[in-house]
């Protein structure tokens, strides 16, 4: 998706405000003697981890592997990653939904802005700039949507993903966890390359799920075109775009390779992340709906 000159400058400046508040805690801390990840156990404090680390270790990964470390013991691994998962994707939510919502219609909106970029493409005198920018903003005022506000959703979770990312890896309880006898501490590479087969079905798992993530806006949007197409009896608008599914397919694909490599705990709550975000995204549909049947 093309964005304009403003948009694409905001997104710039919100990314390198993003990445300078947690790239003092996106490396995880190991010990400098044996190169191992330094592990979070229920002794370890608040204060030691704001002392020895950061304040990004501490008031976002430390809690996480706490929760993981209780929980786990109670009711496994898998239910310790889901609820913490599930947990913190509905605080988030109450905090974006308003941008969440904006976001998913941003989506569904995107054949008609590309038939916009489409009709003024290779236009560079002012005039034809200004005729594009108004039809973009009177498409985002006809169905009411504030394209910067999805900057909010991107803000805030890129560093959950990265803590979570970390408080999976660092947490005690997890790094001993097994799931019908695997290690969640060894890699899907290595537990392949030792035969156990195991490992690959929770990959498989991870790339399905993940995949649906990413589909269930286009599902919902060819959806709504088809039932839109058939109150006015006429053919469903194309609702895909190749861009998108070229950069869809390009995610798919990075996720997929990083998933070999990194804990098999981590495709573990990948996965969850992975349905989570499957339900989030409709239940933001039914929000949508119900606000158009208000309007």
């Amino acid at each position: 998706m093309k964005s304009n000159p403003k948009m694409k400058k905001l997104l710039l400046i919100s990314s390198l405000v993003m990445v300078a508040m947690v790239l003092t805690g996106c490396r995880i801390p190991t010990d400098p003697e044996t190169n191992q990840i330094l592990l979070i156990t229920p002794e370890t404090t608040f204060s030691h981890i704001m002392e020895t680390e950061n304040w990004f270790s501490a008031i976002l990964v430390w809690p996480m592997a706490q929760v993981l470390n209780f929980l786990t013991p109670k009711i496994s691994v898998v239910g310790a990653i889901a609820v913490l998962t599930i947990f913190v994707n509905g605080i988030l939510m109450i905090f974006t939904l308003k941008s969440t919502v904006a976001t998913q219609q941003m989506q569904m909106l995107q054949p008609e802005m590309e038939k916009i970029q489409r009709k003024y493409e290779g236009k560079t005198d002012d005039a034809s700039k200004m005729k594009q920018a108004q039809e973009m903003q009177n498409l985002y005022k006809k169905y009411n949507v504030n394209p910067f506000s999805m900057i909010l959703v991107t803000f805030l979770q890129f560093p959950i993903i990265i803590s979570m990312y970390q408080a999976v890896q660092r947490s005690s309880a997890v790094k001993t966890a097994t799931v019908f006898g695997l290690s969640l501490n060894q890699t899907i590479l290595e537990g392949l390359k030792a035969g156990q087969w195991g490992y690959l079905v929770i990959f498989v798992i991870m790339g399905v799920c993940q995949y649906f993530s990413m589909q269930m806006p286009m599902i919902l949007a060819k959806k709504k075109a088809k039932e839109e197409a058939e109150k006015h009896h006429r053919k469903p608008a194309d609702t895909t775009s190749n861009q998108n599914k070229m950069m869809q397919y390009y995610m798919l694909a990075m996720i997929l390779v990083f998933g070999l490599m990194w804990p098999a705990a981590m495709s573990v709550y990948w996965t969850i992340y992975s349905i989570v975000t499957i339900v989030k995204t409709i239940l933001v549909q039914k929000i949508i709906d119900k606000q158009k049947e208000g309007a």
